[in-house]
């Protein structure tokens, strides 16, 4: 049975067939969770691998290398949220960046996967809450999913990075 739980952890560290890197639109290393993903993984051969796609990516499209030196995931989705600080109505784009991550599990056949809160980070903008809706679109993309797709199981993990984070969102699920 499928199953969406919310939990207070870094997405990196999760074991998962899958990890999500919030990524920009250029594949590129960031900071926080990108930062930390192409820090664990290996610069160079993440860098290559993302190299080979053709850049730069819409927001809510969503590409897959391998997860290199990441021990505990096979996979890096890399899922390009909108920047709500240039687009402050791109709910829409948030939700493709969690379905295309989805939709890219199963044509992999993989089961699970660990998602970041994508863009409530610096991307959240003047949302006034990036946290919760950040949360929501991932919910409604599990949601859809699992809709189009009933006979395939998926267990979604979307991780919290702090504390805060984790109590604004864990409410959600009740």
């Amino acid at each position: 049975m499928s199953k969406l739980e919310f939990i207070n952890a870094s997405c990196v560290d999760e074991e998962v067939d899958a990890i999500v890197n919030a990524a920009n639109k250029y594949l590129a290393s960031g900071g926080g969770v990108c930062g930390a993903i192409f820090s664990r993984a290996g610069y160079k051969e993440l860098t290559t691998a993302c190299s080979k796609y053709q850049i730069p990516l819409n927001d809510g499209e969503a590409v897959i290398t391998p997860a290199f030196n990441i021990t505990n995931a096979k996979y890096i989705i890399h899922a390009v949220g909108p920047d709500f600080n240039r687009t402050p109505d791109a709910f829409n784009k948030l939700f493709n960046a969690y379905f295309n991550s989805l939709k890219i599990l199963k044509e992999n056949n993989l089961h699970s996967i660990s998602f970041p809160l994508i863009s409530s980070g610096i991307f959240g903008g003047k949302l006034s809450n990036p946290t919760i809706e950040s949360a929501r679109e991932c919910i409604k993309a599990y949601n859809k999913f699992i809709e189009d797709n009933k006979d395939y199981e998926i267990n979604v993990r979307l991780c919290a990075f702090t504390k805060h984070e984790y109590d604004q969102i864990r409410v959600l699920l009740d």
